[in-house]
């Protein structure tokens, strides 16, 4: 198996603004891991609040790399179990690399994630889109641009 590392920095439609921060622009880690003709992905994003950046997130995975590209067709909770001691501390890498194999194992398998799980979609809640900090106008000028069914708004200001 291989694993491929990629770092992007994703600039943001709006300004997006929390009560500690604002940004403009969201670093982020592509997990690739590549096997028999196969990619799966994983993503995870920096965040300063868990002091997670993304080249501390590709340090992490790369001090285990040899570990990661000697698995051989282990279930996903089987690799999960086998690579959490080394990432307890780095969460967000965990996670990436959780999503990229098990990503990876259901497409070596012929299946979509929802049939790996034995899942069923027709039931599936609806999601939010989330809008930062902003005043009422701007709030309303993004709900406007990207009609949703429903919304999960961040407060903090009067």
């Amino acid at each position: 198996m291989e694993l491929i590392l990629r770092a992007y920095e994703l600039k943001l439609k709006h300004t997006f603004t929390i009560s500690r921060e604002s940004i403009d622009v969201q670093p982020s880690l592509i997990v690739e891991l590549r096997s028999d003709g196969f990619s799966g992905y994983g993503e995870a994003t920096s965040n300063p609040y868990y002091k997670t950046t993304v080249p501390v997130m590709i340090d992490d995975l790369n001090k285990i790399r040899s570990i990661i590209e000697s698995t051989i067709d282990e279930t996903p909770e089987i690799f999960w179990a086998k690579i959490h001691p080394y990432l307890k501390e780095d969460m967000f890498a965990l996670c990436a690399l959780d999503m990229a194999y098990t990503d990876l194992y259901a497409r070596k398998k012929g299946k979509k994630l929802f049939e790996l799980w034995e899942y069923t979609i027709d039931k599936n809640p609806l999601t939010d889109y989330t809008i930062g900090i902003a005043s009422i106008e701007k709030m309303l000028s993004k709900m406007k641009e990207l009609p949703w069914p429903i919304y999960k708004i961040k407060l903090g200001n009067p």
